[in-house]
């Protein structure tokens, strides 16, 4: 790597850029300190990643950080943790003491942990050693770099101290005196940017540093960077983190504004606190499981959940609500969250079910509901950036059509959930509710190379397929562009819905209902297909506390289903969007105080949402016991929706 410390010399440091604030994006005006205590991080980093825990991480980093426990003493945060491979770079990569006027030094196990926060954007932590007290604070300047910011009560001489924990490529160097920069083995580079007036050494038979300041002063920054590639880190630092370091009010102050800015222009001043909370941990969560473009990733997104290791990628009917809501917090990482599921876009019109940062392991067995034209929608509704629109629109009229040619077995119109690889398996995937009861007696039909078809006509899918027509036809008129495809709500909603019982159902290819509700019969209610007529016949069942208006409302399958298991996967439990489709259907046919009525069942009834514990993917509909995946985005985004909508009529 001498090649990388050669050109770091020759640098010359530039000034920092930071992204404009808009008028309610003041510093002065820092409201986070109000939303603490909505997550909980604490956690001592161990040789293993704990299953299911969360990390503080920030604008797309692949580096995440933990608060430790109040008797792990080693005064400093966990961390960084490589949310990419699932690995501790180290358990604590900077931990702070003193020298003191003796010239003995105060370790950092000599402190005492006295107070610790997770405030949306940033991670503190407060210690005491004798007169001593230290105040250190976390925050992300953006995908690739992390500030560390020290502060003490008097002047001291700080003194620093780190260890290393896992494999790496190659041993750790010093470089231009207050670098030290490593490889992992999987060829990212880590690199630590100390102030100017260091004594930095190294301990390779510890794998550990030591940093000794020449000078005392009141406070502290040091920059701790992860790069993709050696060539990233060449090619884009650019002295970005040494000018850091001449600017660490200005790059503090920048955070601290974005994340006003996500709360205020969200915030509403006629909800209960508690609800306002909710929205803001929602937003935490989103802002959390971002990820920057990475490998195979060629845009950001969000994953599912930056908790689990097998949600490091991004899915694509999660990214059509995760853009959505991000619409409303982060408008540039919405279109990114198209762009990047787009990339991938198949000659035909397919969208993969999952990409990765290893292409290989993209998941093009099926594909996911069609939602991508609503989330374009939505961005343009919030953004009015017809630029955006055009460069999406061919590509969303390319991929409706692909369902009517490869998953319309019989050509009557009505289209059907399938795979590319003629598995049940990957055609449950592709309806997105992969053990759902309606699919249990489904067959598998080929149509032809390559595509086939389950031999049952879903009505979500099709009720989607019209509401794109709908939403395709003004994009279209906004763009000056033709769209050429009919509009079949009027075929879709005679053909599903069973007047028999006053519900919407799929149908067998020769016709027969599938008699089994779940949340695709309120389908056409959030589409606004239904007629005022069904719907009221819809929203009885809905209503009815035997089925669907349990505890926790609108599970996935009539809580009187004989197959109904309340944390079976698709059989019963909660997912919160389906939750989200049901309530905002009821309030596009005029029901607001019963949607608001489900909503406030749904903010106060879900176990820990209203303390610290993590947003997860689904819930015990009779318990709102926490159930599978915490942290989990899409939940958080139909949330946040919910949260939006109380109160609004959306005809």
């Amino acid at each position: 790597m001498n090649k990388i410390y050669k050109i770091l010399i020759g640098l010359i440091c530039v000034s920092v850029i930071f992204p404009a604030c808009s008028p309610k994006e003041s510093a002065s005006e820092d409201i986070t300190p109000r939303f603490s205590k909505l997550l909980n991080i604490i956690h001592t980093a161990q040789d293993k990643p704990a299953r299911g825990q969360g990390y503080f991480t920030d604008q797309g980093s692949w580096m995440g950080f933990t608060i430790p426990e109040n008797d792990f003493r080693i005064n400093g945060f966990c961390g960084p943790f490589d949310l990419d491979h699932r690995q501790w770079i180290s358990h604590s990569f900077i931990q702070v003491g003193y020298t003191n006027s003796n010239n003995e030094i105060i370790q950092p196990e000599e402190f005492v942990q006295k107070e610790v926060a997770y405030y949306p954007g940033r991670a503190i932590l407060k210690s005491t050693q004798k007169e001593i007290e230290i105040e250190q604070t976390l925050i992300f300047l953006d995908a690739r770099n992390t500030m560390l910011r020290c502060k003490a009560n008097q002047q001291i001489r700080f003194y620093l101290k780190g260890r290393f924990v896992n494999d790496i490529g190659e041993e750790p160097v010093i470089a231009a005196n207050n670098i030290l920069e490593y490889k992992l083995a999987s060829g990212e580079v880590i690199v630590l940017t100390f102030p100017q007036y260091v004594n930095l050494d190294l301990d390779m038979d510890n794998k550990s540093y030591t940093v000794n300041m020449q000078k005392e002063a009141a406070g502290l920054d040091v920059v701790i960077s992860y790069f993709n590639t050696e060539k990233d880190y060449v090619v884009t630092d650019k002295g970005y983190a040494q000018s850091i370091l001449s600017n660490g009010q200005s790059a503090y102050d920048s955070v601290i504004a974005r994340w006003n800015g996500y709360i205020t222009k969200n915030l509403r001043d006629d909800m209960p606190e508690s609800y306002n909370r909710i929205m803001v941990k929602c937003i935490m969560t989103l802002i959390s499981n971002w990820r920057s473009a990475k490998g195979g990733l060629l845009h950001d997104g969000v994953v599912p959940s930056h908790a689990m290791g097998y949600f490091v990628g991004f899915w694509a009917w999660d990214s059509w609500k995760h853009a959505v809501a991000l619409a409303h917090i982060e408008p540039e990482l919405a279109k990114n969250q198209i762009r990047t599921m787009f990339d991938y876009q198949s000659q035909e019109g397919m969208i993969a079910d999952c990409i990765y940062t290893d292409t290989l392991e993209n998941n093009w067995r099926d594909s996911k509901p069609p939602l991508a034209v609503w989330a374009v929608n939505e961005i343009y509704n919030v953004t009015g950036d017809k630029a955006f629109l055009e460069e999406m629109y061919p590509c969303l009229v390319k991929y409706h059509k692909w369902w009517y040619q490869y998953r319309d077995h019989d050509k009557n119109r009505i289209c059907e959930f399938g795979a590319t690889d003629g598995t049940l398996e990957a055609a449950k995937w592709e309806s997105g509710m992969d053990n759902a009861i309606r699919f249990d007696d489904a067959q598998i039909l080929k149509n032809s190379d390559g595509a086939w078809s389950f031999d049952q006509e879903s009505v979500d899918l099709n009720a989607y397929l019209c509401y794109e027509q709908t939403l395709l036809a003004k994009l279209a008129s906004v763009i000056g562009a033709t769209f050429d495809v009919e509009n079949k709500a009027e075929i879709v909603r005679e053909y599903f819905f069973d007047k028999k019982e006053g519900y919407f159902y799929d149908r067998q290819m020769n016709g027969d209902f599938i008699r089994e509700q779940g949340p695709e019969g309120w389908t056409p209610l959030w589409t606004s297909i239904a007629t005022k007529e069904q719907a009221k016949d819809v929203i009885k069942i809905m209503f009815d506390t035997t089925k669907f208006s349990t505890y926790i409302p609108f599970p996935t399958v009539a809580a009187d289903n004989p197959k109904f298991l309340p944390e079976g996967y698709w059989r019963g439990p909660i997912w919160l969007d389906q939750v989200y489709f049901a309530i905002a259907g009821l309030r596009k046919y005029n029901y607001v105080k019963e949607a608001d009525n489900y909503t406030d069942q749904v903010f106060t009834r879900l176990d820990g949402l209203n303390e610290d514990k993590p947003i997860h993917e689904n819930y015990d509909t009779n318990t709102g016991k926490r159930l599978k995946a915490p942290h989990f985005s899409w939940s958080s985004a139909h949330l946040f929706m919910m949260y939006r909508d109380y109160g609004k009529n959306l005809d």
